[in-house]
């Protein structure tokens, strides 16, 4: 190969780091997850343990693409010398606003899609005293608790891509409690659909949504998710737009 891409930190990846380091490929890494801080959610791990084998990891690449700037940024202060931007896509084609939609009543209807785990912070969502209805996509190792704790959220597990863009522009609001994404696909595949977005103003959706039409950012998520009520959804969707695949795909290159 001229060159080789690791997607991810696995045994795979340390494997094929070795492979590269041996031969003198040169080889770009990713950083697509705040490991450190999911560890340290699920068994306490300090995160500066988890950052310093990351950092061996990445440093050894030519460099290390990261979704947003703030990532870049938060990279660099921990020490990674190669952080470099690498934005993320999703398929305009499929999430667009203009298509079918899912029965519902006249009641705002505020969306949660994502992985069901501990450190999506989902709860901060489901426990809001909102007007309307609670829906939530998706699946993991919470789904089961989450079920029986919140008995009136409407749950619609795994879905496929047109049927999530379905989903997607049939809710009012899509919100996104993560505290740790580093980026929050889930965001811009919303907005694609002209589905404004309600989330905290952390890493991700600073970047994903910021100060723009395609969402509200504010330590209150309740009050976000009321405001974004109030968002133009064709305003949400232009927002969108430049989290294209091409786009993506030429920055990589």
């Amino acid at each position: 190969p001229d060159c080789i891409h690791i997607a991810t930190e696995g045994p795979l990846g340390w494997q094929v780091r070795a492979i590269c380091r041996q031969r003198s490929w040169p080889f770009t890494t990713a950083y697509h997850s705040r490991f450190p801080e999911y560890v340290h959610a699920r068994i306490r791990l300090p995160v500066g343990w988890s950052y310093a084998v990351l950092r061996r990891f990445h440093n050894a690449g030519a460099a290390t693409l990261a979704p947003t700037p703030a990532i870049v940024a938060e990279l660099q202060a921990r020490g990674f010398t190669q952080a470099r931007l690498w934005s993320r896509g999703v398929d305009l084609a499929m999430f667009t606003p203009e298509g079918e939609r899912l029965p519902r009543g006249e009641a705002p209807v505020f969306l949660h899609v994502g992985r069901l785990a501990v450190e999506k912070n989902i709860e901060a969502f489901l426990r809001l005293d909102l007007p309307g209805e609670k829906w939530v996509a998706g699946d993991g190792p919470e789904r089961a608790r989450l079920e029986r704790q919140y008995p009136g959220v409407r749950w619609f597990g795994v879905l496929d891509g047109p049927t999530l863009a379905k989903l997607y522009r049939s809710a009012d609001v899509v919100a996104f409690p993560s505290l740790t994404d580093t980026f929050g696909l889930v965001m811009a595949e919303a907005m694609a659909c002209g589905t404004p977005v309600a989330a905290f103003p952390v890493p991700g959706p600073i970047d994903v949504v910021g100060s723009s039409a395609g969402g509200v950012l504010d330590t209150d998520l309740r009050s976000a998710c009321l405001k974004a009520l109030s968002l133009d959804r064709a305003a949400v969707r232009a927002h969108a737009l430049q989290y294209s695949w091409r786009a993506a795909t030429e920055q990589f290159e």
